[in-house]
Order: structure tokens, then C-alpha cells, then sequence
């Protein structure tokens, strides 16, 4: 993919070489604004933090992952998505391989049980009968260029990739009201969701409350 820059903002495929940057605005930019990280209260990015950036790591290694940089302000990281491929012999215990069982009861561990019943409920690959998809797992645009189309940029470019690396589809998992929204503006559509009300504990005790209108967790899909 050939880097593109539209007012003084460049998206290219993130390299290994990026990440410990990533990391660093990963913590100030995305664990605090996605809803369920932000209303568990919880330092979300240190949980699970070797198994995390493993994870991270390896979906960078696959090529798909974009970063935006600011040439007006030393190439800072303005936004970015982590994606990588998806497939059907990794439904059930998730991209990152890693038993249900051995999750730790935290906020990242919850949101990681969420995230295996959402998949294991999209039945995504019988549904479409396809062989992979490009999983959207992170999207996240800074604070202070929010609101000017960096999203949406980053999220068609991504399309792009996707077309252009062989992938039948995209799906991404929106928690966020906002990021389903400007999702369904690019043509993708909401194939499943689950109200966070009515995801509940053992207990009967709704395990995530984000404030409005953060309501529901979408899962978006769009064929290439």
C-alpha cells in the first residue's frame, strides 16, 4: 500500500518498529475514551498487559494494521486501527488462542468474554460461507483531530487493503455508538448487536454500564 497524506495527515501499514509508540498512545488515547474501558474504572491497559502485547504485536506483524501521522507535528500518531485476519478455526477461543478459563476476572478479561460469545454468536463464516475476513479489532483517532473525518479515512483505507490483499469481507466490533455510526455511513451494516443491559453475570448484575448513548456493542460487516 502506497502512504497517503490529505491535509498534512499520512496513513500507512504499521510496522513491528512502531509499537512501542503505539503502546504509549494506545494508553492515553484509546483505553480512555473506549466506553467500556473508561466506565470499568480500571487501568484496563496494564491487565493482562504481556498477553496483550503479544497480541498486538503479532496483529501488526500481519501487515494490516494503519497508522496516521501528523507531518505538521513530527509524524506524532494521530490514529490508528489494528486489524488482522480472521478465520473460522479461531472462533471459539479467539485470535489470540488464548481458554476462556484461564481469563482473569478484570475489566479486560470480561470485555474478552464478550468479545468470544459476540463471535461465537455472529456465526460470521456460515453466515457469508467464506474462508477469512479482515477482523477491524481497534480503531482509535485522537482526541484533538476527532470529529474531522480521520475515522472514516482510516476505516475506507483499510477497505482498501482488505480488497487488495484477497478478503471477501471486513467485520469490526464496535463498542462505541460512534464508531458503529460512522461505520454504517461507509456501507457497512449491523449484522449483530447485544444491549449492554441486558448482558449480565451469574448474579443477574449487568457487568458493563458506559454512559450514553453508548447502549449496545455492534458488529459490523461489509463485503469487499
Amino acid at each position: 500500500m502506497t502512504p497517503t497524506t490529505i491535509d498534512g495527515v499520512t496513513i500507512r501499514i504499521m510496522r513491528p518498529e512502531d509499537y512501542p509508540q503505539v503502546k504509549a498512545y494506545m494508553e492515553v488515547e484509546y483505553y480512555t475514551a473506549e466506553p467500556l474501558s473508561q466506565a470499568s474504572g480500571e487501568p484496563v491497559h496494564l491487565q493482562n498487559e504481556e498477553i496483550n502485547d503479544a497480541f498486538n504485536q503479532s496483529i501488526i506483524a500481519e501487515g494490516t494494521s494503519l497508522l496516521a501521522l501528523d507531518e505538521n507535528d513530527g509524524g506524532r500518531i494521530v490514529g490508528l486501527v489494528l486489524a488482522c485476519a480472521s478465520y473460522p478455526d479461531n472462533v471459539n477461543e479467539g485470535t489470540l488462542n488464548l481458554k476462556l478459563e484461564n481469563v482473569e476476572d478484570n475489566a479486560w478479561g470480561r470485555m474478552y468474554h464478550l468479545l468470544m460469545k459476540t463471535k461465537r454468536e455472529v456465526n460470521l463464516f456460515e453466515r457469508y460461507d467464506i474462508p477469512k475476513a479482515l477482523y477491524s479489532h481497534v480503531t482509535s483517532v485522537a482526541s484533538w483531530k476527532r470529529g474531522k473525518g480521520l475515522g472514516s479515512r482510516l476505516a475506507a483505507t483499510l477497505m482498501d487493503l482488505g480488497r487488495s490483499n484477497g478478503f471477501p469481507l471486513m467485520m469490526a466490533f464496535c463498542t462505541s455508538f460512534y464508531s458503529a455510526r460512522q461505520k454504517e455511513a461507509l456501507g457497512m451494516e449491523c449484522i449483530y448487536s447485544i444491549d449492554y443491559a441486558d448482558y449480565k453475570d451469574d448474579e443477574g448484575r449487568v457487568i458493563f454500564t458506559p454512559a450514553a448513548p453508548h447502549t449496545k456493542l455492534r458488529v459490523m460487516a461489509i463485503k469487499l
